[in-house]
């Protein structure tokens, strides 16, 4: 079966849980985005991923990129699929009008990329950096970069890609040694950028005739290290046509993503154009990031919706012994029990779904809070918006992926041995699903930079105020909201534990990242499901979801929390036990 997006299950989330329609139209520029228009929205989005979008992923998948003479060429149906893509003015969703765009909300944006990806995660590819290459070139570009290019990107005409990573550095891009050099007695300050790039996402392509390459270098003279980093735009094609010095020497052989080329680039003299300051590569290059890390957040959701709606329905139609307990209504007269009437099938459907609506409320308030930090007019507000983002970004990134790859496993695991061949799909997703924790910042370098960059630095203030503004959304007379602010309330105090811990021992931050991160996700989906049962009093599924919640996915949290705590007790015995006698220890 192919995907199918729900927007009734969006709606609840957004209208219901989240109150966004009244969020947004105190928005200066949504306030014509009601509660019909969102709804219309979303339902033209869900039939053009449904119709068009997913009936093309399975050939995907199996026939793949060829690559041949440096050209790529893509599967069946992607060069049409992303022609309608672009007709139909989905790439400009959130752009700005006198962009090119349609200037609607980023959370449309957001549900429209989950979609795609639960959709056809290989053609999504393709557009997947659109928004952040958007987002860069308007707050970085100069007016001859935007005038060239933002519209092109904008509208989804032209491609873009991330150029970061290289062979010898990977994930330390301080090590990056592509050069840019001036080249003298240009009147347009163009650069000449030599050097390679791997695991570039769409670095060639037949989809659209230019690719605008932002490319992470690093100028003459420039400092050793990220702070003399630039970055500069290379396009596959000159303002005059002409080709630029930009090579695609392979795609790689991957274990998923059949349809998205992974390449690796060559940059040979190519021109380009500096976006932003010199030596401020990473700040415009964040901008990209940031936005590019919510986006494979929704990826982690989507691909586990995929897989739960796969599960769910082969639950739904396939026959296993006799359920344990009362006669199931389902049973008729047949001699096997539906397979979702048993309590171990039972417990990994509801927990994935848990997962996916828990961490649906999380995204998509966190895509409000862009909106919010980009439009409001309260400086104070989108303060707070910036910080939740911040924040809770590589929370996302990081749990909504792992998730994504173990929730699709264990998904896989309802099938039986059917789930393990090609023909149910559902070892697809598994596959290209694990992706999703290595790119864009390894989940674990999300975890440091959660605790290490952002949480530490002020002794766990910012995190606290984030987790303060959640306390303050709960009603304390409801018990599963009295237990969401106690667990907040611990969350805080590790916060400050862990820093105090971390004088002491300086690496202790490092270790205890991943699991830190993990309270703080649990925490946060147990706010989201006090929300959605709040909003939902009488849903009986949605009960069951949440039971499954606090009975599977809940403990979790304690589990976390002692591992950290511990390991802080550890540091401060030993600290005590290396003080001198009869005197405190510095």
């Amino acid at each position: 079966m192919d995907y199918k997006p729900r927007p009734e299950d969006v709606r609840f989330i957004l209208n219901e849980v989240l109150g966004a329609p009244a969020r947004l139209a105190a928005l200066a520029p949504f306030a014509e985005v009601d509660e019909a228009l969102q709804s219309q929205v979303l339902e033209e989005a869900g039939r053009f991923v449904g119709e068009v979008v997913a009936p093309i992923n399975r050939g995907g998948d199996e026939t793949g990129c060829r690559f041949a003479d440096g050209e790529v060429v893509s599967p069946p149906g992607f060069r049409e699929a992303y022609q309608a893509f672009v007709d139909g003015g989905w790439p400009a969703l959130s752009a700005a009008p006198e962009d090119g765009g349609q200037g609607l909300p980023a959370v449309l944006e957001a549900v429209l990329y989950e979609w795609l990806a639960a959709a056809n995660h290989g053609l999504t590819m393709a557009p997947g950096l659109l928004h952040g290459a958007y987002a860069c070139l308007k707050h970085h570009g100069s007016e001859e970069l935007k005038q060239r290019y933002l519209s092109k990107i904008a509208t989804g005409e032209w491609l873009a890609t991330m150029c970061l990573t290289e062979a010898h550095a990977g994930s330390d891009l301080g090590q990056v040694r592509t050069r840019a050099t001036p080249q003298m007695g240009q009147a347009d300050g163009s650069l000449r950028v030599s050097g390679g790039k791997i695991f570039i996402s769409g670095g060639e392509h037949d989809l659209t005739p230019n690719i605008v390459h932002l490319v992470l270098c690093r100028l003459p003279d420039a400092p050793a290290g990220p702070k003399g980093l630039s970055l500069a735009l290379v396009p596959k094609l000159l303002p005059d046509g002409a080709r630029n010095g930009v090579h695609c020497e392979r795609i790689e052989e991957k274990m998923g993503l059949h349809g998205s080329p992974t390449c690796t680039m060559r940059f040979d003299d190519a021109t380009g154009w500096l976006v932003g300051e010199p030596g401020r590569g990473l700040a415009a290059m964040f901008v990209m990031m940031n936005s590019a890390r919510l986006h494979v957040a929704l990826q982690g959701i989507g691909l586990l919706d995929a897989a739960w709606q796969k599960a769910d329905a082969y639950a739904a139609e396939r026959r296993q012994m006799r359920a344990p307990g009362p006669v199931p209504a389902s049973r008729g007269g047949e001699s096997a029990d539906l397979i979702a009437e048993h309590p171990a099938v039972r417990r990994i459907l509801d927990t994935q779904r848990a997962w996916i609506d828990g961490a649906r409320t999380l995204a998509y308030r966190s895509a409000l809070m862009l909106d919010v930090a980009a439009h409001d007019a309260d400086p104070k507000a989108r303060e707070r918006a910036q910080r939740w983002c911040s924040f809770v970004t590589p929370v996302l990134k990081a749990a909504c992926t792992h998730q994504a790859f173990h929730g699709a496993s264990e998904c896989l695991q309802v099938f039986g041995g059917h789930g393990y061949v090609r023909e149910w799909g559902i070892e697809q997703i598994v596959r290209d699903s694990r992706v999703t924790m290595i790119y864009e910042g390894t989940n674990e370098i999300q975890a440091i930079d959660l605790l290490v960059r952002k949480v530490l630095p002020d002794g766990g203030a910012g995190m606290s105020a984030v987790l303060l503004e959640l306390r303050d959304t709960l009603d304390a007379s409801r018990e599963a909201d009295a237990d969401v602010q106690r667990r907040l309330a611990q969350l805080r105090y590790l916060g400050t534990t862990v820093a105090m811990a971390a004088h002491a021992n300086p690496a202790l931050p490092y270790e205890v990242a991943d699991d830190y991160l993990r309270t703080t996700m649990l925490a946060m989906l147990a706010w989201a499901w006090a929300r959605i049962e709040a909003a939902s009093p009488d849903d009986a599924t949605k009960a069951r979801v949440a039971a499954a919640f606090r009975r599977w996915v809940l403990p979790e949290f304690e589990m976390r929390l002692g591992i950290v705590k511990r390991a802080c007790e550890t540091v401060a015995l030993t600290h005590a036990a290396a003080a001198p006698a009869g005197g405190v220890s510095n």
